[in-house]
């Protein structure tokens, strides 16, 4: 597998599944409508540039100082994909979402909801550091690291802006959480695969 297939396969199926971000969209658009509901994914694909950010700082700084430690984190992130593969296929019933305590959002307000929820996710630090060990070698150009992070932010945008369609709207509200339950057993397959095939995979 390539790291370009590796990261795109990884980054759509991790941002596909539910969690911290999707439940602060969702709750959003239902609330709020849809343009609130997109400044927030908004929010959401800053967030994920900070974490790529420190996370390309650091694993570069790990291939130089020590391979035994890079390797270490990289068998690590094996193990953290396999785990929420898992989470995630066992996962029943719909993600929960707080509709109390509605308060007006300013679109400020709900940039910054989407960036803290995501910057402060430890979920999110763990996905891009895991990805980004998987995937980069010694080899790889600092731009095309860039682009793989650019990738993440950029499917992070895409996936909660159809969140915030799909939830600004009661008819496909219903659909989508429908669709949501079969999708959790097949991302969680797949991510607990793919962990488990990198961490057997030769090292770069």
């Amino acid at each position: 597998m390539t790291e370009i297939l590796a990261v795109a396969v990884i980054t759509v199926l991790a941002v596909i599944a539910p969690g911290a971000d999707f439940a602060m969209v969702v709750r959003n658009s239902y609330l709020h409508g849809r343009r609130t509901g997109v400044l927030a994914a908004l929010g959401v694909a800053a967030g994920v540039l900070v974490h790529v950010t420190y996370t390309m700082l650091g694993v570069g700084l790990l291939i130089a100082s020590s391979t035994f430690l890079f390797t270490v984190i990289k068998l690590i992130g094996a193990a953290y994909l396999v785990y929420i593969g898992v989470r995630t296929f066992r996962t029943r019933g719909e993600v929960t979402v707080d509709l109390e305590n509605k308060t007006d959002l300013t679109p400020f307000a709900a940039l910054r909801t989407g960036f803290l929820t995501n910057v402060l996710n430890p979920k999110t630090t763990l996905f891009v550091v895991s990805t980004f060990a998987q995937v980069v070698s010694p080899g790889t150009p600092l731009l095309q690291q860039a682009g793989y992070g650019l990738f993440m932010s950029l499917a992070h945008l895409l996936w909660f802006g159809v969140v915030a369609v799909f939830f600004s709207h009661d008819r496909m509200r219903t659909l989508m959480l429908r669709g949501q339950k079969v999708l959790n057993k097949v991302i969680g397959s797949v991510l607990a695969g793919l962990g488990v095939s990198l961490a057997f995979a030769p090292s770069h």
